[in-house]
């Protein structure tokens, strides 16, 4: 069975950010993934007090996951973001849509202010799920 994706977007102000209101999917197989974040190979927060350089770790660390579990971030059907600094990403939403639409991904998505993330350097972390046959 192949993967079947259906985009419903009632509206089109969100196409400027580069996600859909929701995803229909038929899939044989879905990827849950822990969020990620700018975390080293050894568990150690990098990039301190730097959101851009966060942002592209959690998704280098993010695409990692998802090759080693089959799929790969095309595949994205949600990301959702927490942030200790919503205006600091939405100031960088550029880095995102850049790298989705390099990647063809058009995923549902919500982006959540956090008072606090796992490590207190962290200032951005990223959870998908991603949808495959």
């Amino acid at each position: 069975m192949s993967t079947t994706r259906r985009i419903t977007n009632p509206w089109t102000w969100q196409d400027q950010f580069g996600f859909v209101q929701a995803n229909t999917v038929e899939a044989q197989r879905l990827v849950f993934c822990a969020a990620q974040a700018s975390i080293d190979a050894d568990g150690n927060p990098v990039h301190h007090g730097n959101l851009s350089a966060q942002l592209t770790q959690a998704f280098d660390n993010l695409e990692v996951v998802l090759r080693d579990a089959g799929v790969g971030l095309s595949d994205v059907v949600r990301l959702d973001y927490y942030t200790t600094d919503v205006d600091g990403l939405l100031a960088r939403w550029e880095i995102i849509s850049t790298r989705l639409a390099g990647a063809n991904c058009r995923p549902a998505s919500t982006l959540l202010g956090v008072s606090r993330l796992a490590f207190p350097e962290l200032l951005v972390e990223i959870q998908a799920t991603a949808a495959a046959t």
